[in-house]
C-alpha cells in the first residue's frame, strides 16, 4: 500500500537523521560521496528525492536535471521516470550518465555502487527543522552554481514564514495530525509539528512522546480523550475524510467532528520539507480562518 510505504520511508529516513545532520556551508563545501570531491557545477543531476526535486526547480536548475524518481510529481515539468528512491537500481541510474545523484537516504549500496562508477552522491535526509531545509537549499545551490538563487529563495521563505507566524490564528486551539489510519502522529518536536506551532496551535500528541523520533502511534482512546479542536488528515489522499472519521467508533462526538473541523491536508506539501512548506502553512491558516469566521 502506497500510504504504508510512504510512512515507512518517513520513519526510516528520520532514523537516518538521528545518525546524520545537514552540513551545507555558505563557503561552498558540500558533503558529497564518490565522483570528484571538487565538483563545481553539476550538469546532469538525478534526483531520487521529491523534496530535492522541488528545491532544484525552485532554484531554476531544472535544465540541469536529467531524471527524477517516480514520486517526484512536482513541478509538472520535472522529468519523472520509473527510477525508485525506495529501491534504487544502479544500472538504471547509470543509463542517464549523471554527474550527481541526490537522494534522501542510502538503502545500503547506493553510494558505494555509484562510487564505483565515479558518480557523485549527495544524501539529504528529511529535515528536522527549517535550518536543515535552508542548509539543503544552500547545498544544492552550491552544486548547481546557483548560490545567488539559493540565498534569494531562503530569504523569501523566511519572509513568508515570518508573515504567517506574525498572527497566531491557532492560538488556544488543539489539534491532531493524522499520518495514517493507524494513528501515527507528529509531536511538536518534529518538523511538521514545528510548522503547526508557528500558528499557535497546541499538539495533543506531545504527552505521548517517548524517545524515538517524535512520531508516536496514538490509540483511538487517547485521541478521543484529548478531544482536539481540529483534526488534520494527512491521509486524505488515501481515502480518509470527515465522513470516515465520524464513522469511527466513539469519534462522532468529538469537538472537531461535531463542529466540522476535520481538515484534509495535502500529503505532498505537508510531507516534503522544502520550499512548499509555505504553501502548506498558508492552506492551514486559511482553513483555520474560515472556521473562525
Amino acid at each position: 500500500m502506497k500510504l504504508k510505504s510512504n510512512l515507512l520511508l518517513v520513519l526510516g529516513t528520520l532514523a537516518f537523521v538521528s545518525l546524520s545532520c545537514s552540513s551545507g556551508s555558505s563557503t561552498g563545501q558540500v558533503p558529497i560521496s564518490g565522483g570528484s570531491s571538487s565538483i563545481e557545477t553539476a550538469e546532469r543531476i538525478i534526483s531520487l528525492s521529491p523534496t530535492a526535486t522541488e528545491i532544484l526547480f525552485a532554484l531554476e536548475a531544472g535544465n540541469q536535471v536529467v531524471a527524477v524518481d517516480d514520486q517526484s510529481n512536482f513541478p509538472g515539468t520535472a522529468p519523472m521516470t520509473s527510477l525508485s528512491g525506495y529501491t534504487p537500481n544502479i544500472e538504471s541510474i547509470a543509463e542517464y550518465q549523471p554527474d550527481l545523484v541526490v537522494a534522501s537516504y542510502d538503502p545500503g549500496d547506493l553510494v558505494a555502487g555509484l562510487k564505483v562508477l565515479e558518480v557523485a552522491t549527495l544524501l539529504q535526509p528529511a529535515a528536522s527543522s527549517m535550518e536543515d531545509t535552508y542548509a539543503q537549499i544552500n547545498e544544492l545551490g552550491v552544486l548547481t552554481g546557483r548560490q545567488s538563487e539559493a540565498s534569494e529563495l531562503i530569504e523569501s521563505i523566511k519572509s513568508d514564514l515570518n508573515e504567517i507566524a506574525s498572527k497566531k490564528v491557532g492560538e488556544g486551539l488543539t489539534y491532531y495530525h493524522e499520518i495514517d489510519n493507524t494513528f501515527y502522529s507528529p509531536t511538536s518536536k518534529t518538523f511538521l509539528g514545528k510548522l503547526y506551532s508557528l500558528l499557535g496551535l497546541s499538539n495533543i500528541a506531545d504527552p505521548a512522546i517517548e524517545g524515538g523520533f517524535g512520531w508516536p502511534q496514538l490509540s483511538a482512546e487517547f485521541i478521543i480523550d484529548a478531544d482536539p479542536d481540529l483534526i488534520f488528515l494527512g491521509d486524505a489522499n488515501w481515502g480518509e475524510s470527515a465522513e470516515t472519521v465520524a464513522a469511527r467508533p466513539g469519534w462522532g462526538s468529538m469537538t472537531a467532528v461535531e463542529k466540522r473541523q476535520v481538515i484534509p491536508v495535502d500529503t505532498d506539501t505537508s510531507g516534503r520539507w522544502g520550499p512548499r512548506v509555505v504553501d502548506f502553512l498558508k492552506s492551514v491558516r486559511s482553513a483555520i480562518e474560515k472556521i473562525s469566521g
